[in-house]
């Protein structure tokens, strides 16, 4: 196996989590969808405004990969949703769908052999998009466990334990 293929197979693995952590997948199943607009204890964010930033963020390492023009929100009030904004099941519901439709579109970044991992990404010299991989996957791994730690100081168990 050439080392292109494995560097592909370990940043797929990563983003799609269940090795070291559980996979937003498995985070998010079962969610009870009452349950969304809860405080996180000893905190200022509501369980949905979590899984609005983890979305947001996810969503601008995307764009700044593959669109040039790309303005990325103002840090750090456009990476979560206003203190005290809630949302109905529906707006959870379509939430989650974004950011699978966005890992998804990481996957498949991922996955075409024409990806250049390691040149400059030519709208941003500074970075590549092997370290934009990174940083999406470390972010969300991050934010999946803060989803699964708060799921169960809240009695909110995800469906499969690690």
């Amino acid at each position: 196996m050439n080392n292109d293929t494995v560097i592909r197979e370990q940043l797929l693995a990563l983003l799609r989590g269940g090795n070291a952590h559980m996979s937003f997948e498995d985070a998010v199943s079962g969610f009870p969808l009452e349950k969304i607009n809860t405080l996180v204890p000893q905190g200022s964010y509501l369980l949905w405004h979590l899984l609005f930033h983890m979305r947001i963020v996810q969503w601008d390492i995307l764009e700044f990969i593959r669109n040039p023009g790309h303005v990325s929100p103002d840090f750090p009030d456009g990476y979560w949703p206003r203190p005290g904004e809630k949302a109905e099941p529906a707006g959870w519901e379509r939430m989650v769908d974004e950011f699978n439709a966005d890992l998804r579109a990481l996957q498949e970044i991922v996955q075409d052999p024409r990806t250049d991992f390691f040149s400059p990404i030519p709208h941003a010299k500074e970075y590549t998009v092997f370290r934009e991989i990174l940083l999406a996957a470390d972010h969300n791994a991050f934010h999946v466990g803060e989803l699964v730690c708060l799921r169960r100081v809240l009695n909110l168990n995800p469906v499969k334990e690690y």
